[in-house]
């Protein structure tokens, strides 16, 4: 018997894996695996989104009008030109079916978002990657990479798993070389992180100097909300109508909505995060490099990257293993191209403390 046949490129996809969640016979677990909020959500998104039970027999507002002018003000950008999402991988599938198709090229760095090459293999498209200089995108290479196929180009700033950046210039510089038909799509998930960085910005500013850069962004981070999918985007006028005319109806809950207003008016909260992350990843990362064989990179996210030995026993793998066995979960990024190390995400200073204890145990063993 036949069946129907999907789309070329479709069954070359390897589907997403998110970061695990339990861990069998452990009595307890601590989940560093995500890049989930430390905190949590704010009191006042909590509270926002309790209340909203009593209206989910409604239909959420389909154009987010309260959040985009929500967003307006805070950031200070064109309501009309935000268009919110159910989180930004929904508007990074969204771009690249606007902009790429069968034979085309998405273009990304060497150890970037995975959801690029998924996404742009759902629509035929051809992922190509540009290699990096120490685990940090290059400018030079993504150009030199750039092919008359080349529809769109992929910039995480800061990047996911390796939490290095590029600098305001050279996102500029990025910009300057690409042809004006390529869309330069900056992906600022983890840009609230970046304190004290000044020569860093998330790239509103090129948005608004002309017609074909987009920043996206998300409340799964620093906001703690990554249990309610919501994000969002900038984009010059003619490419946010075009994502308004692409995304479903109703693309954002109620209640989603509702906490992400919430959210943005908690700037008490929000500073407590940033500050928190910042103290407690620098203190992590200062006692991992006290052990021997091991190093942990430097991170404007709220993760670290920790190298182990390739040596077996010894290894990411093993490190993994015996960690799981523990109840507290990293993440492994073979599929990243980086099998050497283990990705731990910033929680709370008590489970940093296990975490690190249990790494110490590791290498007693």
């Amino acid at each position: 018997m036949t069946a129907p046949t999907p789309r070329p490129g479709i069954l070359d996809i390897a589907p997403y894996v998110g970061g695990k969640s339990s861990s069998a016979g452990a009595a307890r677990v601590i989940k560093l695996s995500s890049n989930e909020g430390a905190l949590g959500p704010s009191p006042k998104a909590i509270e926002a989104l309790q209340k909203s039970a009593a209206k989910l027999h409604r239909y959420p507002d389909g154009g987010c009008d309260l959040l985009r002018a929500k967003l307006a003000e805070k950031y200070d950008l064109e309501f009309d030109q935000i268009v919110c999402g159910a989180g930004s991988d929904e508007l990074i599938t969204l771009l690249i079916r606007a902009y790429a198709g069968p034979g085309d090229e998405v273009l990304y760095s060497q150890h970037g978002f995975l959801m690029y090459p998924i996404a742009a293999k759902g629509v035929g498209a051809v992922p190509v990657t540009a290699a990096e200089t120490n685990m940090t995108t290059s400018v030079d290479a993504i150009l030199a990479a750039v092919t008359e196929k080349t529809k769109i180009v992929f910039v995480a700033n800061p990047n996911n798993p390796t939490g290095t950046y590029i600098t305001s210039a050279e996102v500029a510089r990025l910009r300057e070389g690409l042809r004006e038909d390529i869309v330069l799509v900056v992906d600022a998930a983890y840009a609230e992180f970046m304190t004290g960085q000044e020569d860093y910005t998330a790239g509103a500013e090129l948005v608004a100097a002309g017609n074909n850069t987009v920043m996206t962004r998300t409340f799964s981070k620093i906001y703690g909300l990554g249990g309610i999918r919501l994000g969002w985007c900038y984009a010059p006028p003619a490419i946010a109508d075009v994502l308004q005319r692409l995304r479903n109806p109703f693309n954002v809950g109620l209640p989603s909505q509702e906490a992400g207003v919430a959210a943005l008016e908690d700037d008490d909260f929000v500073d407590a995060c940033v500050r928190h992350n910042a103290e407690t990843r620098e203190w992590f990362r200062e006692e991992i490099n006290k052990l021997s064989d091991l190093k942990a990179h430097p991170s404007y996210g709220n993760f670290v990257l920790v190298e182990f030995p390739q040596v077996e026993g010894k290894n990411a793998d093993a490190a993994n293993e015996f960690m799981m066995a523990r109840g507290v979960i990293p993440r492994k990024i073979g599929a990243y191209g980086l099998p050497q190390m283990l990705r731990i995400s910033i929680g709370t200073q008590e489970e940093m403390q296990i975490c690190l204890q249990t790494i110490k145990d590791f290498i007693a063993n």
